[in-house]
């Protein structure tokens, strides 16, 4: 398939591809443009592509030509990592840059919204892990429920904003990738900064750290313009939700969320 893409859409094979558990990536040039190819069948990614061209490279990396399998993407190519960042002692920097981008993606928009997944529905897991480990997920899905019942400001959502998916686009600045395309209240998105890099190498720890949920729930709140309960009562339900996507796949990564949502429902308890 990947040839069938690099006839029909022009392009150059530009360095060697890359296979990911949800898709197939390679490097190419889309006439003197550095691009990425990715092909997919999972319908998270279709979304992501939606959405990403809805963005129009706002905020966003820009998408040159899509269908249903395929997604041809403007490359990231300058040399800095808000992972590397934050685990050299640049932490807030790698923060605000975080919020920043997140800020962008949320900016309003004219056009009517494309198709997204709403909140309520990407946390339908929460409540039955809650139910079969107990612990501090119960009170991730009590946070839950009551946030979803009474949303804020609600957006379009990138749904996985990390170190890894803001990336270095030189002259552009710093860009976001591989979105989820859901709809939901801004401050889920800033949530997902709590538990990073460490879920991408907890070899390395960053997020668990002490002192560093601290200083980021100040710096998150400042930067953001969240209002530090709420922002601490996204963590908590976020986290109970990705801790039981690791915990259904028995993966030890869950106690890193588990951690982190600990640290999240000690501060509200103050």
């Amino acid at each position: 398939m990947l040839e069938n893409y690099l006839l029909r859409w022009s392009l150059v094979p530009d360095g060697d591809p890359v296979t990911t558990p949800a898709a197939r990536l390679l490097p190419v040039l889309y006439g003197d443009q550095p691009a990425v190819l990715k092909l997919s069948h999972e319908e998270d990614e279709r979304r992501g592509g939606t959405v990403m061209e809805w963005w129009d490279g706002e905020g966003s990396a820009r998408v040159f030509a899509r269908d249903d399998t395929a997604l041809l993407l403007e490359r990231a190519t300058g040399s800095a990592s808000l992972a590397n960042m934050a685990r050299d002692g640049r932490d807030d920097n790698a923060c605000r840059i975080l919020c920043a981008a997140a800020a962008q993606l949320h900016a309003p928009w004219s056009k009517p919204f494309p198709e997204l997944i709403p909140l309520a529905h990407w946390f339908r897991e929460l409540e039955p892990a809650a139910a079969k480990y107990g612990g501090i997920l119960v009170r991730c899905a009590e946070t839950a429920r009551v946030l979803l019942a009474e949303p804020g400001e609600c957006v379009v959502l990138h749904g996985d904003i990390h170190h890894d998916n803001v990336l270095d686009f030189g002259a552009r600045g710093w860009l976001a990738i591989d979105p989820k395309g859901l709809l939901g209240e801004r401050g889920f998105d800033f949530a997902n900064i709590f538990t990073n890099p460490d879920l991408a190498d907890p070899t390395r720890p960053v997020a668990t750290e002490p002192g560093c949920f601290a200083r980021r729930l100040e710096i998150v709140t400042e930067a953001a313009k969240l209002e530090r309960q709420r922002l601490l009562r996204w963590i908590l339900a976020w986290t109970g939700l990705s801790a039981a996507w690791f915990l259904g796949d028995d993966d030890p990564l869950a106690t890193i969320d588990l951690r982190i949502a600990e640290l999240a429902a000690t501060e509200l308890d103050r």
